[in-house]
């Protein structure tokens, strides 16, 4: 079965909320990233998940607080290593 992306936010409003990531470990769900925007009050989780309700329910038991769930595309998908064509090529000035 392929997963799916979704974000998880996390708004907070003191200077030490939202330092935490989650620690999803949840069999079926894999945590991608975590983005913490200072200026927004506000924790973005990337989470990998068959469905809308498991990524819940792993959050859940992570003990992270969700605000905000929603599904997403990725864009541009990280790689685990880059290739030579991902690898900017110098140009030598005769």
């Amino acid at each position: 079965m392929a997963n799916h992306l979704f974000v998880l936010e996390q708004y907070y409003c003191s200077a030490d909320a939202g330092t935490a990531a989650p620690l999803i470990t949840t069999l079926g769900c894999r945590l991608v990233a975590t983005i913490r925007l200072p200026t927004d009050d506000v924790v973005i989780a990337l989470v990998e998940g068959p469905n809308a309700e498991v990524v819940a329910e792993a959050a859940a038991i992570s003990a992270w607080r969700v605000d905000r769930l929603i599904p997403a595309r990725w864009i541009h998908p990280p790689q685990a290593s880059p290739t030579i064509s991902d690898v900017p090529r110098q140009v030598k000035e005769a």
